[in-house]
């Protein structure tokens, strides 16, 4: 009802501006970062956009089955879903105790930013990190929160905090 009235309905245009376009911008955008300062890395960067999350984690999952290099070479994921509607400067970081190193981590590359963050301890949720995680891979999930268009129509580009992003990208290259 009020969907259809936006053009929503079953025919409706769900664009997913924060769900979860702001999280493929976002690792286009960490992407070239790294890619400009690869002398710089101590590590490898494996940079992935799954599909199927929404219907049971299926590229995740089939990446954890075929994985590019050998799951034991993983020492972290990152995951960065609905990353775009920072509000309240709260960005909450889910699966923090999956690895003891994450708080500290994640503490010290908010030095700077000033976030308000909030951390979770469990990994599993209805995201892309669940599936590392059950592998005993540390997963980390970055996540600016739900909202009244999370699923409809109403998830367009103009609603996203496009500053507020940044600084949530920030926080993760650091």
């Amino acid at each position: 009802e009020k969907y259809a009235a936006a053009g929503g309905g079953k025919d409706g245009i769900y664009n997913g501006a924060d769900d979860n376009a702001s999280g493929v911008s976002g690792l286009l955008e960490l992407g070239e970062h790294f890619a400009l300062s690869l002398h710089r890395l101590k590590r490898s960067l494996l940079f992935i956009a799954f599909s199927g999350e929404e219907i049971g984690l299926l590229g995740s999952s089939y990446y954890i089955e075929h994985p590019k290099f050998p799951a034991e070479n993983t020492i972290a994921m990152i995951n960065m879903d609905m990353i775009g509607r920072l509000t309240g400067n709260k960005l909450t970081a889910i699966g923090v105790g999956s690895a003891k190193e994450w708080e500290g981590l994640i503490d010290k590359s908010n030095s700077g930013i000033g976030l308000d963050l909030t951390y979770m301890d469990s990994a599993f949720g209805p995201s892309d990190q669940t599936v590392f995680f059950a592998e005993n891979i540390p997963a980390v999930l970055f996540f600016t929160g739900l909202h009244e268009d999370y699923h409809t129509p109403g998830d367009d580009w103009q609603k996203i905090n496009a500053g507020g992003e940044v600084k949530v990208l920030e926080l993760i290259a650091n």
